[in-house]
């Protein structure tokens, strides 16, 4: 049962069709409703920013520098924890899923909304709560123009090397309760920074209501490369059903304006390519 209700919501908050990239619908009915009242933390940290542009950092570092180091594949997770861990949606349906991490980033992520407005596009954005926080009218914006938000943790903190069950529960309840805050619901969505979790946080991101969203397609916009190679790194690896990794915020000396101009290209491709014609990949 639990399988069947997050594929309904998967594919109707997550995916897109390549003929029309389908809008989530029901997203309030999905998602539970905020409490009213000022939000009580269940803990309290410093903020980190860039001291010049007043950007929440990432806490365990750049993406460039951690996705080497990656502990378990989310592939064996996902074949552990079939009904809690997705990289990809049904590869029998003609969709993609666009999805964004790291944002709200106000150097990149009105650009990106702008580029998906242009297009009429919808995608999901896995925020980070610090940067929510510090840019609530950025992650407003993200659902009013009908994107689908998603828990990408407070901090960004590498949660297998943090190594323990507290520091995920405060990052993820601190996270919800501050997105909550700001665009009054609560997503049961989350993907793990850097992809990396372990046996035990799943379990317990199970027992908060969560579903793993991670990805089949990696676009690689997170390595220094130019816009031209992150959108043939999504043509070489698309499938129907596939999960596409992109980045709408950055540590604060690195630059996503590859992403945002990759975009065009992407969307373009999935608006003229039929879908159905290519081939489907085995999980």
């Amino acid at each position: 049962m639990r399988k069947n209700i997050v594929f309904i919501l998967l594919f109707f908050v997550l995916t897109c069709s390549c003929v029309g990239f389908l809008a989530g619908e029901g997203l309030a009915q999905e998602n539970t409703p905020a409490q009213n009242g000022e939000v009580q933390w269940w803990w309290k940290k410093d903020k980190s920013r860039d001291s010049e542009r007043g950007i929440p950092e990432l806490k365990g570092g750049s993406e460039a520098d951690q996705r080497v180091q990656e502990p378990l594949g989310l592939d064996e997770l996902q074949a552990r924890y079939p009904d809690t861990v997705f990289l990809h949606g049904p590869t029998t349906e003609n969709r993609v899923a666009l999805t964004f991490d790291d944002g709200p980033d106000p150097r990149f992520t009105p650009e990106v909304l702008d580029v998906l407005a242009e297009y009429n596009v919808p995608a999901t954005f896995f925020l980070m709560g610090a940067r929510a926080e510090e840019s609530p009218e950025l992650a407003r914006r993200i659902t009013e123009e009908g994107h689908v938000v998603g828990n990408h943790t407070f901090w960004h903190p590498d949660l297998v090397e943090e190594g323990d069950i507290e520091t995920l529960v405060n990052e993820v309840t601190r996270t919800e309760d501050t997105l909550a805050n700001i665009i009054d619901y609560r997503t049961t969505l989350f993907r793990p920074p850097y992809g990396f979790l372990y046996d035990e946080l799943v379990e317990e991101l199970q027992e908060l209501e969560y579903s793993v969203i991670a990805w089949s397609v990696d676009s690689l916009d997170w390595q220094n490369i130019g816009p031209q190679e992150i959108a043939q790194n999504v043509f070489e690896d698309i499938h129907p059903g596939a999960i596409i990794l992109m980045h709408d915020g950055a540590p604060a000396e690195e630059d996503r304006t590859e992403t945002i101009e990759s975009l065009r290209e992407i969307i373009l491709f999935y608006k003229s390519k039929d879908m159905s014609s290519l081939p489907s990949r085995t999980y």
